[in-house]
């Protein structure tokens, strides 16, 4: 297969992983840790009107998406990539920390869970999905 079409379905099947992760883990969260009385997750003007409410233990399950939704692209990605596979798991992170950007702006979310989602789930998760990729390939 050409080297570019396959790069790019790697691509199109990390960040459809990663989005399947992600939405998983959120709703999953919201099973685990209910949010507060009213809020619908699954609407984003609820989530807006009800933001004042959310508590430290309401944030840790979109962290947990997001990071793991990241990993779970890029090693996905990596994988099917023809070449330049720690590039892929990046294009990966920067798509996802683009998606994390607008989201931030969409939702009053606190400053602290901005800077520590946007910081710490993105290029560093697809970082650590590339290399275990690498790692998974080398054992194989």
């Amino acid at each position: 297969m050409n080297p570019i079409i396959r790069n790019a379905l790697a691509v199109i099947a990390g960040l459809t992983a990663g989005s399947a992760v992600n939405m998983g883990l959120v709703m999953a969260g919201a099973e685990i840790i209910p949010p507060p009385a009213g809020v619908d997750v699954r609407d984003v003007e609820s989530i807006k009107s009800h933001m004042h409410l959310f508590e430290f233990k309401h944030f840790i399950a979109p962290f947990l998406a997001h990071g793991l939704g990241t990993l779970v692209g890029a090693f996905a990605a990596v994988i099917i990539a023809a070449a330049s596979k720690i590039k892929m798991a990046l294009v990966i992170g920067v798509l996802f920390l683009i998606l994390g950007s607008i989201n931030a702006l969409m939702l009053p979310t606190p400053v602290w869970f901005v800077v520590v989602d946007l910081v710490g789930a993105y290029l560093p998760m697809a970082w650590i999905g590339a290399r275990l990729s690498a790692r998974v390939q080398r054992s194989a």
